[in-house]
């Protein structure tokens, strides 16, 4: 039978499709080049943005560099636009790498791991996979379920809050990069040890009963495979997720920084937070747990209180107690945990953040 030429030729619609015959797909290449675009737009505005808040103060609206008002708005105008900038970039490249980590991965990671081990390695995990207090439970559960360790859940749940990216770069946009890699190797020393010793201690019976009751199925079907595309596209929908839960926390919270930066004295707090004063650091945890705020709203009033003679170690530990033991998240996570448990936890954390804000009011 005589092949027709149609059957012989590829159609249009063949020649559509990116990838046929080996021709790279026009669309991808004109997505990378829109990227690499848009990523060189955005360091050419990030490094004008002290100059242009600078314009606006002192040349636009005509203040005085030495008044405490041109002071605190220069301050408001340069860190609002660079810390969102800066949480736009980050979130986008962890955005990316979360999308290797799902809940399921997370878990078949940690499961059978030895303590010490999992432990270790559920704070590192606790870095890069999406977590808040509205998904305390699910995820306790889950762990709890697939065999993983009670200490090596608590690392998890003391790392991802505390040491998230949100965090990290806002201590590196305001405070500088020793800073930021400062919290991030506490922060995690404070989760691995925490975690290690709530799993020495043998408080699986404080669990509550119907979480211990709950049985995964040991098959949850094949892993769907993840295209290039998607994990850009789950880049995106993390900027647009976090960047639009976070945005007003963060101009709140540098609006009170750029209140004590223009109107708090020089040194001002330097005999209420500073090192001298030993009991600063127990106040500073006992204040900061009942607090309700995240990385976004809390990080800029970090960096405020430092310029006002507050002591780094009184500072962090003042920060790490806000973000990780906070009340919501106690409040959610008495659904699957006894008092006894819970106040384990509280005391257990409270007490390694402790040790790490008197560490640093030492050697710094």
């Amino acid at each position: 039978m005589k092949t027709t030429e149609k059957d012989s030729s590829p159609g249009p619609d063949a020649a559509a499709k990116p990838g046929i015959g080996g021709n790279p797909s026009h669309s991808s290449i004109a997505r990378t080049l829109l990227a690499l675009s848009a990523l060189g737009l955005w360091f050419g505005i990030y490094l004008q943005l002290e100059k242009f808040s600078r314009f606006l103060t002192f040349d636009l609206l005509e203040l005085e560099p030495q008044s405490r008002l041109g002071a605190a708005l220069q301050f408001f105008l340069y860190d609002t636009p660079k810390v969102l900038m800066l949480l736009a970039l980050v979130i986008f490249g962890v955005g990316i790498i979360r999308s290797f980590f799902t809940p399921e991965k997370t878990r078949a990671i940690l499961a059978g791991k030895s303590e010490a081990v999992g432990n270790v390695l559920a704070a590192l995990l606790g870095i890069v996979t999406p977590f808040c207090s509205c998904s305390a439970v699910p995820l306790f559960i889950g762990f709890v379920t697939a065999g993983v360790p009670l200490g090596v859940t608590f690392s998890f749940l003391i790392s991802a809050p505390m040491v998230n990216e949100i965090a990290l770069v806002l201590l590196y946009g305001l405070l500088g990069w020793k800073v930021a890699a400062l919290y991030l190797v506490t922060g995690l020393l404070v989760a691995i040890v925490a975690g290690w010793v709530i799993g020495r201690l043998g408080l699986e019976h404080h669990i509550e009963s119907w979480v211990l009751e709950i049985r995964t199925s040991a098959d949850s079907g094949p892993e769907q495979k993840v295209t290039w595309e998607e994990r850009f596209r789950a880049g995106r929908d993390a900027v647009v997720e976090i960047v639009g839960k976070v945005w007003l926390y963060v101009i709140a919270g540098i609006a009170v920084g750029a209140g004590i930066h223009g109107y708090v004295p020089e040194g001002a707090l330097a005999a209420i937070m500073g090192k001298g004063a030993w009991w600063s650091v127990p106040l500073a945890v006992v204040i900061g747990v009942p607090m309700y705020s995240n990385a976004a709203g809390i990080v800029p009033v970090v960096h405020a209180l430092l310029e006002k003679g507050a002591a780094l170690g009184t500072v962090l530990a003042f920060m790490m107690s806000v973000i990780a033991l906070s009340l919501p998240e106690m409040v959610i996570l008495r659904k699957v945990l006894r008092p006894t448990l819970i106040a384990v936890f509280i005391g257990v954390v409270a007490t390694g953040i402790m040790l790490v804000g008197y560490l640093f009011n030492v050697i710094i």
